[in-house]
């Protein structure tokens, strides 16, 4: 079940960067460049912090070629229907948060590292990709540094990871609930409206 919503999560990032790509109007080249690095910034920064080589991208043809067919057949359905679905992009970028981060959270948890450590590099698995992603489309500041629940969500479900290891539930049912709750806290920020307060000055 792992390793099915692992290549889940990756083609949801590697279509997120089409889809975004698609909406900063670049060619297919720079939207085959954001797929793969929607796709594995994330991991590939974990690993880097855990030192863990090689890096598990450059061994894995399966992998890229998932990327590389996710991100051809969106183009090609992007050419059929050329206007984006409202909120198509946050939508299928919310599903590779849910299961990215929890990737994050169970390889930061086989490392045997902190339990601050496991949130860290499980937040940072799952939104180092749609930061990547925004900068290389000129959208300043990235999703992750505005008022949109989406850092909180990877957060709240590491939290959710850690807390059902510890528990002892079994790991299927902590990964799917944790990715669960990550895709319920997305969804009800982009469809509710809900969003962190903005910092402001204080009155004088």
């Amino acid at each position: 079940m792992l390793h099915a919503l692992y290549l889940l999560g990756i083609a949801a990032f590697a279509a997120s960067g089409v889809l975004a790509a698609h909406r900063a109007d670049m060619d297919p080249f720079g939207g085959l460049v954001l797929a793969f690095a929607a796709a594995i910034s994330g991991g590939t920064l974990r690993d880097l912090i855990l030192d863990r080589h090689p890096l598990y991208w450059t061994h894995d043809w399966l992998l890229l070629a998932l990327i590389a067919s996710v991100a051809v057949l969106t183009m090609l359905h992007l050419r059929r229907r050329r206007t984006l679905p409202h909120r198509a992009l946050m939508v299928v970028d919310a599903v590779g948060l849910a299961v990215v981060t929890v990737i994050g959270a169970r390889a930061a948890v086989d490392a045997h590292v902190t339990p601050v450590a496991v949130l860290i590099l499980a937040v940072l698995t799952g939104v180092t990709g749609e930061v990547v992603r925004d900068v290389l489309c000129g959208e300043l500041p990235p999703l992750l540094l505005r008022e949109e629940v989406y850092a909180t969500a990877a957060l709240a479900g590491a939290a959710c990871y850690l807390g059902l290891h510890w528990a002892g539930a079994p790991d299927t049912l902590n990964t799917a609930g944790s990715a669960a709750l990550v895709f319920a806290l997305r969804m009800a920020a982009i469809f509710r409206d809900l969003h962190l307060p903005r910092l402001q000055r204080a009155s004088a």
